[in-house]
């Protein structure tokens, strides 16, 4: 009876075993192998250290596949000694004794699993993104050169009949253009007949036309009246450098560089008369803006701007607008200052001169006269500087102020079109109120005008929302390339602006470092 007692004791204490077992199981991970390996069916009695050997190559995954990317390698010659042999040790022997020593040879692998992240994919993102931005440069018409050149203004005629004829000088590589290099010459008229043309096809669609320069009956009367040369004068050259940007901005746009009537401009030697441009003389575009923004504070109330980029946009266009008028007029100032600095440093250097003349002491009248010409080169270094004001950052304040113009009649273009589709719907809800009255009066016999005078509204309908939707898309693709070339025009001029600020400082530090040893000359 002994003998039977004992089994169920022996049987109740293994059940708490297994539980601490259990327990050890999860408090302790590394006992946690031997469990598996205690589950597995038929394991040899070497298994278990074998198995805790390939728990520790598991242990490390990335030196263990570190290692296998590493084999082809092991097998040549020129590689490293001691790593061949830690994968010949467990083929060669299976003792449990020689197992932790191939766990020890494996951590030397550990460098090449560090190198393993060095070539990682991740930079291709933005690499991406560089390409992208290439792509929409290329589609904003940058792939081809087209540069073109306004020169050798010249004057025709005698009397208020005269006018001034300028040689317009092409350089391209565009296919659609006939010849690479073209030479015409044109009047002023022509330009402005060519900006007339290209506003009429491009500004009720949502393209912006650069502005054309003003007319000046002033400025003109001069030369007209004038029996010298004018070719050298300071509004013929003025006016030459605007109808050159003039040219340039249209020559950059994607769409206007390919328009017929730009190409007929560079291209033919002789244009039909150009007709209709009093309109755009500087008072015609006065009155112009000043109707279209009359027109557009008072559309833009009563329509209900559904996108709020446009909204944002005009309120940007707005701002821009005051501070670049600011800035224009205080350029000016500073263009009209510096002329008379020049004018002053003139009357200075002749005065200098004659005191010189009447001065007895030999080396006071001569630092003097030294000095007298220094101020003469000092005027020049003034006259050229007020002229890189003027040409480089005034011209180029003023040419923005015309485009912001040109934007809001853009901008007035689509008040337009959404008015013309809110009018097309408020027709057709009429039309569809006098049909249904026709139903209830039983008025048959204009039901059917009724019901092809509502076809003919939705289709009308339909084509304002999508004339709509076009001239918004459109301006917005406009928007973004003025936003792109403002900034990359300002920072060229900038740029060019600041290296004659500097090269004018450096030619009044040379002039004075020359004249220095004659002041300290004098005894």
């Amino acid at each position: 009876m002994a003998d039977d007692r004992e089994p169920p004791p022996l049987f109740d204490d293994e059940k708490p075993d297994k539980k601490e077992e259990e327990d050890d199981l999860f408090a302790t991970p590394n006992e946690a192998p031997k469990e598996e390996v205690k589950d597995e069916p038929a394991s040899l009695p070497t298994e278990p250290v074998q198995d805790k050997a390939s728990e520790d190559l598991f242990a490390a995954d990335d030196d263990l596949f570190g290692g296998e990317g590493e084999e082809v390698d092991l097998d040549s010659p020129e590689t490293e000694g001691p790593s061949s042999p830690a994968k010949m040790e467990p083929d060669s022997d299976s003792s449990p004794l020689e197992a932790p020593p191939m766990a020890e040879v494996l951590p030397p692998a550990k460098p090449v699993t560090e190198e393993k992240p060095k070539p990682t994919p991740a930079p291709r993102k933005p690499s991406m993104e560089k390409s992208k931005e290439e792509i929409e440069e290329e589609e904003s018409g940058d792939q081809f050169a087209l540069d073109i050149k306004v020169h050798d203004p010249g004057k025709i005629g005698d009397g208020m009949g005269a006018y001034m004829s300028y040689k317009v000088t092409t350089q391209t590589s565009i296919p659609a253009f006939r010849r690479p290099s073209m030479t015409v010459t044109r009047r002023f008229s022509d330009f402005l007949g060519l900006h007339e043309k290209l506003s009429q096809k491009h500004v009720h669609i949502g393209r912006i036309v650069p502005p054309a320069p003003e007319k000046s009956v002033v400025g003109m009367t001069k030369i007209k009246m004038s029996k010298e040369d004018t070719s050298s004068t300071e509004f013929v050259e003025k006016r030459r450098a605007l109808l050159e940007r003039f040219l340039q901005r249209i020559s950059i746009h994607p769409v206007l560089q390919m328009d017929p009537d730009f190409r007929d401009f560079l291209e033919q030697d002789e244009l039909p008369r150009a007709t209709s441009t009093s309109a755009v003389s500087g008072a015609g575009v006065l009155r112009l803006i000043k109707g279209v923004g009359d027109t557009l504070s008072k559309v833009t109330i009563k329509m209900d701007e559904s996108d709020q980029w446009f909204e944002e946009k005009q309120n940007q266009v707005e701002a821009l607008d005051q501070q670049l008028k600011k800035l224009h007029a205080s350029v000016e100032a500073l263009v009209t200052y510096r002329k008379e600095l020049g004018i002053s440093t003139a009357a200075f250097a002749k005065s200098t001169a004659m005191l010189s003349n009447s001065e007895e002491h030999t080396a006071l009248s001569r630092a003097l006269s030294q000095l007298a010409e220094v101020e003469e080169k000092i005027e020049q270094v003034h006259l050229e500087q007020a002229d890189n004001d003027f040409f480089l950052l005034s011209e180029l304040l003023k040419d923005y102020i015309g485009i912001i113009q040109a934007i809001r009649i853009v901008f007035h273009e689509r008040v337009k079109s959404f008015h013309n589709w809110q009018n097309a719907q408020q027709t057709l809800a009429k039309k569809r109120e006098a049909e249904a009255k026709f139903k209830q009066t039983g008025k048959t016999d204009k039901i059917a005008h009724a019901q092809e005078e509502i076809r003919e509204w939705e289709g009308k309908v339909e084509k304002g929302r999508e004339d709509f939707e076009e001239i918004s898309k459109t301006i917005r693709t406009e928007i973004r390339r003025f936003e792109t070339n403002r900034v990359k025009d300002f920072r060229n001029i900038i740029i060019k602006y600041m290296e004659t600020l500097m090269n004018s400082q450096q030619q009044l530090i040379k002039y004075w470092e020359g004249f220095l040893p004659e002041a300290k000359a004098i005894a």
